[in-house]
C-alpha cells in the first residue's frame, strides 16, 4: 500500500522540521517528505490546513483485558488510541490475572497482533500480583518484550523490595514508571484534601500521599542508577524535587495527564464520580504548576492514565466508586485547548510531549517523520471546535468529566505501519 499525504503542516521534533510537506508512504514506510511530491499512490490524502505528526505514544493506559473485558478489551483499547491520534500505546499490568510474568506479556503480544490496530507494548509488574511481597521475573519479563516495569494503581511500600526492583531493572534495561502514593496515608480519601472535600463532606487525598513516595523513589534512583519515569504527577511539590533530581543529572522524567492540567477540585461540581481519579483533581496552584512544568520541559510527557469502567460502577458515590477517566479520545484536543492555544506549548513543543519524548523514554525507534522510517502518523485539523460527546467513544468506558465541554483540535486520520487505521 502506497500513500501520499500533501499539502500538510508537518511537525516533527525529531528532525527539527516545521512547515508545509508531502510525505510519501510505501510498504509501511516514510520514503520521502518533500516541498511537492508527485509519486503516483494508491491513496492520496490532502492534509491541507491540517498537523502531520509522528504518530502519539501514550506510556500510561489500562486496557482491562484480561479480566475485566466488561470495562474494555484490547480491541475497543486500540479503537480508542487510533481515534485519539494514538500509534502506539502501553497497558498497565493490573489486570486479572496480572502481568506479572513472561507468559502473559507473550500473551498480550499474541492477542495485540490479532486484535489490534496499534501498536501495544506491555508494561510487566513489579511484585508477583501486584501483592508487594514478592519480586516478579523481571529478567524474563524484559527478554520476551516487557518495555517498563509498574506497580501502577499503588505503590510498592515495601522499600528494601522496591530497591532490589529497580536493581534488576536497570540490569534489563528497562525503565521504573512509579506510581507516588504512600497507601499509609490515604486513609480512605477519593478527592483532593481541601474546602472542595470539606464542602462536599468526603474524606480528602492530600499531597502528601503523592509527595513521599516522589521523593523516595527519586532517591532511590539516584542509589541505583535506574531510569525512573513518574506516572500522572498531581502536585507542585513533585514538580520541584523531578526539577531537583534533573539539575543533578539523575534519569527521572515525569509525565502529565490532561485532566490534571485542565480541572482543579474547585471544577467538581458535586458528589459525581466521573470527577474521581487517582491521583485526584487538586488545587489551582498545582494545576498551575503543572502547566508551568510542561512549558519549561520540567515534565517530559503527556500520558492519559486512561481507565475505562462501566456505567454501574461509575454511577455510584465518590466514596464508593472506582478511581479513573477514560483519556485517550480526548487527550489531543484538551491539550490544544489548554496548553497551545494558551502560549503555554508551541504545536512543536505539544508534538514533543504526546511523541518524541515518550519513542526516547522507552529507547524505540518511532516519534519521527524523518525518512526511513516507520510510517506512524497522526493527521489533525488544529482549528475544528466541537464538544466532546462520550456517547461517539470507541472505548467501552464513557466515565469522562469533558462530556460536552467545547474543544479545539480534532484528530481527523491515524497511520500505523502504513496502514489507515482511523479516518473520519
Amino acid at each position: 500500500m502506497s500513500i501520499l499525504i500533501k499539502n500538510g503542516y508537518v511537525l516533527d521534533p525529531s528532525t527539527g522540521l516545521e512547515g508545509k510537506r508531502d510525505i510519501f508512504i510505501k510498504e509501511g514506510v516514510i520514503k520521502e517528505v518533500a516541498a511537492d511530491i508527485n509519486e503516483e499512490a494508491e491513496r492520496v490524502i490532502d492534509a491541507e490546513g491540517m498537523y502531520v505528526m509522528p504518530g502519539f505514544i501514550d506510556l500510561h493506559v489500562h486496557l482491562r483485558e484480561p479480566g475485566y473485558e466488561y470495562k474494555e478489551t484490547i480491541a475497543t483499547g486500540a479503537m480508542a488510541a487510533a481515534r485519539g491520534g494514538f500509534t502506539t500505546i502501553c497497558p498497565m499490568p493490573n489486570t486479572n490475572p496480572t502481568i506479572d510474568n513472561d507468559q502473559m506479556i507473550e500473551y498480550l503480544l499474541l492477542k495485540a497482533k490479532k486484535e489490534a490496530g496499534v501498536n501495544i507494548l506491555p508494561i510487566g509488574a513489579i511484585t508477583k500480583g501486584q501483592q508487594g511481597h514478592e519480586l516478579a521475573d523481571i529478567e524474563s519479563m524484559a527478554k520476551a518484550g516487557a518495555v517498563a516495569l509498574s506497580e501502577d494503581g499503588k505503590s510498592v511500600m515495601n522499600t528494601a523490595l522496591y530497591l532490589e526492583s529497580m536493581k534488576q531493572a536497570k540490569a534489563a534495561g528497562i525503565p521504573i514508571f512509579a506510581h507516588c502514593e504512600d497507601k499509609d496515608l490515604v486513609q480512605g480519601g477519593v478527592m483532593n484534601e481541601g474546602a472542595k472535600s470539606r464542602e462536599l463532606k468526603l474524606p480528602g487525598i492530600s499531597n502528601a500521599v503523592e509527595d513521599v513516595i516522589a521523593a523516595r523513589d527519586i532517591i532511590m534512583a539516584k542509589e541505583t542508577g535506574v531510569q525512573l519515569h513518574l506516572c500522572h504527577c498531581s502536585t507542585k511539590d513533585s514538580i520541584t524535587f523531578i526539577k531537583l533530581a534533573k539539575e543533578g543529572g539523575l534519569p527521572v522524567t515525569g509525565e502529565v495527564c490532561p485532566h490534571h492540567f485542565t480541572l482543579s477540585d474547585e471544577d467538581i461540581p458535586g458528589d459525581d464520580s466521573n470527577y474521581k481519579m487517582n491521583p485526584p483533581l487538586r488545587s489551582k496552584e498545582d494545576v498551575q504548576a503543572l502547566k508551568e512544568a510542561l512549558r519549561d520541559n520540567i515534565i517530559d510527557v503527556i500520558a492519559t492514565d486512561h481507565a475505562p469502567h462501566s456505567e454501574a460502577e461509575k454511577e455510584k458515590s465518590m466514596a464508593e466508586s472506582p478511581f479513573g477517566i477514560v483519556g485517550l479520545e480526548t487527550a489531543f484536543s484538551l491539550t490544544m485547548r489548554e496548553l497551545v492555544n494558551t502560549g503555554y506549548l508551541t504545536p512543536m513543543e505539544m508534538v514533543e510531549k504526546l511523541s518524541t519524548n515518550p519513542a526516547k523514554i522507552l529507547g524505540i525507534d518511532k516519534g519521527s517523520l524523518a525518512a526511513g522510517k516507520i510510517a506512524d502518523i497522526t493527521i489533525a485539523d488544529p482549528k475544528e471546535e466541537y464538544a466532546i460527546n462520550v456517547n461517539e467513544f470507541a472505548s467501552k468506558g464513557k466515565n469522562s468529566p469533558f462530556h460536552d465541554r467545547k474543544v479545539v483540535g480534532k484528530v481527523k486520520t491515524t497511520i500505523v505501519a502504513g496502514k489507515i487505521v482511523y479516518k473520519e
